[in-house]
């Protein structure tokens, strides 16, 4: 009798004023229709966010909620947050507080 081997599909949840995110790839041409290699391209600071935490507990014992939901497209700090692989993707972990912009279109 074979076994099979079962993969456990891992999830993260930020704690805190933390917010789960995954850069957004940058274009492949420039407006002039130049490829640029991959050393020439430089880390976008723009990502979508995956998971929120609860917020900031304030000194009152009251919850500051995180001004960005799943789905918004933010614009953060450059050199801001974790970056942690899951499952072969990459992810960001970074505090509310360094989040510049929500981008909308």
């Amino acid at each position: 009798m074979a076994q099979q081997a079962t993969q456990k599909k891992l999830t993260l949840k930020p704690l805190g004023n933390r917010v789960l995110l995954q850069r957004l790839e940058p274009e492949e041409k420039m407006k002039g229709g130049i490829i640029l290699p991959d050393s020439a391209k430089k880390k976008q600071e723009t990502a979508k966010v995956m998971a929120v935490g609860p917020g900031k507990r304030l000194d009152d014992g009251k919850m500051s909620p995180i001004p960005v939901k799943v789905g918004d497209v933010i614009l953060m700090d450059k050199y801001s947050g974790q970056e942690v692989t899951i499952d072969d993707t990459e992810y960001m972990i970074l505090k509310a507080d360094d989040i510049i912009a929500i981008i909308e279109e």
